[in-house]
């Protein structure tokens, strides 16, 4: 179990803007939005241990696939994406005692469950739900669960620049581990074969629930035939050796490029592994903005190239 010092780390690392760095001096994360550390301060690990480094530095030389722009014809019904004032196509429903969002057509065969990022239920994630339950050729059921019981990390603890905030970040992180989830979810999976009627089921997750995907498709009881991780958080190249479906993990400039690196190398299954070089941490979920053309742009393009694994590698 990481320590209160780590999560508060790792939670002023998912924060940290774009160019910026983050570290710890005298025992406290802090954020600097240009300057690099001082010679004083450590650059210690976030959860999984691994070393922060400037957006510049993560970014450079990316060791992964390279981008494919070209999708097959399934995957290239991308409605417009609106930039601000979603309305949101699906509705809520009560699945295994979880408030979860549930969207896309009622003859679906299949389903994408999407673990969504500290922040929950934020607009930027349920319009790409709703992409991913209507762009494609292949019809899937998608719902998000609220794992957080409605109370996600609030927006207002960013950045996490008082002791009061980097205190309430840590026993959020405390609150939530991803093997709780992880845990969870043969069971709930179970639950929404029964509501849904759906029996085949992807994951994808964003962020933190990027690290619920390794756990969960890693472990003896995982109930996905396919399964993507975008942005994920704490990546361990050591569950990479025992996730037994085939895995897309996208990357941001901001995730550690030696670990994304190793953990492509480590996978055994079919993968896909692609760095988003000039994206940060959280362009496809609650951190996306997408008033900027170039995000948006990168953030179909994330949907799509999902959409395009999911369709070429599904297997019962």
């Amino acid at each position: 179990m990481p320590s209160p010092s780590q999560l508060r780390l790792a939670a002023a690392r998912l924060s940290r803007p774009p160019g910026s760095y983050a570290y710890r001096l005298s025992g406290t994360p802090q954020i600097f939005k240009s300057e690099p550390p001082p010679a004083c301060a450590s650059r210690t690990g976030s959860l999984n241990h691994t070393t922060f480094l400037s957006v510049k530095q993560q970014a450079a030389k990316m060791s992964t696939m390279q981008a494919s722009h070209g999708h097959n014809q399934a995957c290239c019904n991308i409605p417009p994406v609106v930039s601000k004032g979603y309305s949101a196509k699906g509705s809520y429903e009560e699945i295994d005692g979880f408030k979860t969002y549930v969207t896309g057509p009622s003859t679906a065969k299949k389903g994408i469950l999407v673990i969504y990022d500290i922040f929950g239920y934020f607009e930027q994630t349920l319009q790409g739900a709703d992409i991913l339950a209507t762009s494609s050729s292949e019809e899937y059921k998608v719902v998000i669960p609220d794992w957080f019981k409605g109370e996600p990390c609030p927006i207002e603890w960013y950045p996490p620049n008082t002791e009061e905030k980097q205190k309430n970040l840590g026993a959020f992180f405390g609150k939530n581990p991803p093997p709780g989830v992880a845990g969870k979810l043969p069971e709930y999976v179970k639950a929404l074969k029964e509501k849904t009627g759906v029996q085949e089921w992807a994951i994808l997750g964003f962020c933190w629930g990027g690290k619920v995907v390794s756990l969960v498709t890693s472990g003896d009881q995982n109930p996905f035939v396919v399964g993507a991780e975008c942005h994920p958080a704490m990546v361990d190249p050591k569950e990479a050796e025992g996730i037994k479906i085939p895995l897309i993990l996208l990357a941001s400039k901001e995730e550690p490029e030696d670990k994304v690196k190793e953990f492509e190398e480590t996978l055994k299954v079919a993968k896909h592994v692609e760095t988003f070089k000039d994206q940060i941490h959280g362009w496809m979920a609650a951190r996306s903005d997408l008033s900027d053309a170039r995000v948006k742009e990168e953030y179909i393009r994330g949907y799509k190239t999902v959409l395009d694994f999911f369709a070429k590698n599904w297997k019962a």
